[in-house]
């Protein structure tokens, strides 16, 4: 996929009815600090939305995330105005791969939590919530 001009990307790895997040430190420096948050960040140099989910992946868990785990994408208009769009996938993760994480040194801690609470969750990021709910409803 080629997108000349997008900020960041974002994605939920699923693993039985589970998704990968990790709780952003509480510092009020950063965005929504304290808050359940996906893997992906923002985008670097001439990166696609896939190598940047990767690479972000990469520097977060240790996950190498080839591109034939991810199993759908999205681009979604810029969370504020004048904001430069992003994208939000969803893929798949195993579980050799969680066994094998290696947290990075952003955020506080990471889990496995069920996707039905990840998107209830209060301290959840609530664009990224409701994205992995719309996404989750398509499938039922």
């Amino acid at each position: 996929m080629i997108d000349e001009d997008f900020g960041g990307a974002k994605i939920a790895l699923l693993y039985g009815g589970q998704v990968l997040v990790y709780l952003r430190d509480d510092n009020p420096a950063i965005p929504w600090p304290g808050c359940w948050d996906l893997p992906g960040g923002g985008r670097e140099g001439e990166e696609t939305p896939v190598q940047c989910v990767q690479r972000e992946t990469e520097e977060e868990f240790g996950i190498l995330l080839p591109a034939r785990q991810i199993v759908w994408q999205q681009r979604y208009a810029g969370i504020t105005p004048g904001s430069p769009h992003t994208w939000f996938m969803v893929g798949e993760i195993t579980l050799a791969q969680i066994a094998a994480i290696r947290f990075g040194n952003e955020g506080q801690c990471w889990q496995m939590m069920p996707a039905d609470e990840f998107v209830r969750h209060p301290q959840g990021i609530a664009h990224l919530r409701q994205r992995l709910a719309d996404r989750l409803a398509q499938l039922d």
